[in-house]
């Protein structure tokens, strides 16, 4: 009978400590922090990507950006993602790259696309960038880089243009940490099967790249800032080898050597 007693009391006294805690805790200020960085990501969304307008050239062509658009469409419907919060932009640059901005901004440069040799390489690097999106890797990386407390400031107008133009700029010519690559990599492969998709050419991208990495062109910097490509093409084939089944193009190839086309006139 005693110990009975004992376990209840022990029981009470824990529910009534835990319940002392966490009537400590401020959520309402919990939940302001939450609501705060929300707010924050979507001014340096539009901050960061006012850097890239003014200095580079968005490509405005509504064919190309309906022909981008049905790819990513595809790939968000099959993956339950809200296309409304993926947000593309295509700029016309002599870059091999496409990264991510706050608040679901996806930049793809013109000779990313020209230099896939399908449209399948270029749907595995989309697939990574929208993976970095849905997983938070960008605030994430901003956060640990510069700090929540400079970002707020940037966002409200606190910093020069000079600190915003350089917090920009980290998103496109810096990888993240080795783990959320690798982790955006394994996640592009389960959106492309989705989307009925094959993996195998994002790997084949990436072993086509390693070839460059002892000497890389002007162009190919993004190379630089990244894990080694070779490493990532053995983990994704390793990854989708028990993920393979029936693929179909999104693009027919009419439409993808359009694609291609209408960026080579500009």
């Amino acid at each position: 009978m005693k110990k009975l007693l004992f376990q209840g009391l022990t029981i009470v006294l824990f529910f009534l400590g835990t319940w002392f805690i966490l009537a400590q805790i401020n959520w309402v200020k919990v939940f302001m922090v939450e609501e705060v960085t929300n707010k924050t990501e979507q001014e340096l969304g539009s901050l960061f990507l006012k850097v890239y307008e003014e200095s580079e050239n968005e490509n405005q062509n509504p064919e190309v950006e309906a022909l981008i658009d049905k790819m990513v469409s595809e790939i968000c419907k099959a993956n339950q993602i809200d296309k409304e919060k993926i947000k593309v932009h295509v700029f016309d640059k002599d870059e091999i790259n496409a990264f991510a901005l706050p608040d679901g901004h996806l930049i793809i440069y013109s000779d990313l696309i020209l230099n896939s040799d399908n449209q399948e390489e270029l749907a595995g690097v989309i697939c990574h960038e929208i993976a970095h999106i849905q997983l938070n890797h960008v605030m994430k990386k901003l956060v640990k880089e510069i700090g929540l407390s400079v970002l707020i400031s940037i966002s409200t107008g606190g910093t020069g243009a000079e600190i915003t133009q350089q917090a920009a700029k980290t998103l496109s010519s810096s990888a993240f940490d080795r783990s959320l690559e690798k982790e955006a990599d394994l996640a592009a492969v389960d959106y492309l099967v989705n989307a009925k998709l094959n993996p195998k050419p994002f790997a084949d991208f990436l072993y086509k790249l390693s070839d460059n990495e002892d000497g890389i062109p002007s162009y190919l910097t993004w190379l630089e800032t990244h894990p080694d490509s070779k490493e990532r093409a053995t983990y994704i084939l390793e990854y989708s080898e028990d993920k393979l089944s029936d693929f179909k193009p999104i693009l027919s190839i009419q439409d993808w050597e359009k694609l291609k086309e209408l960026l080579r006139e500009n």
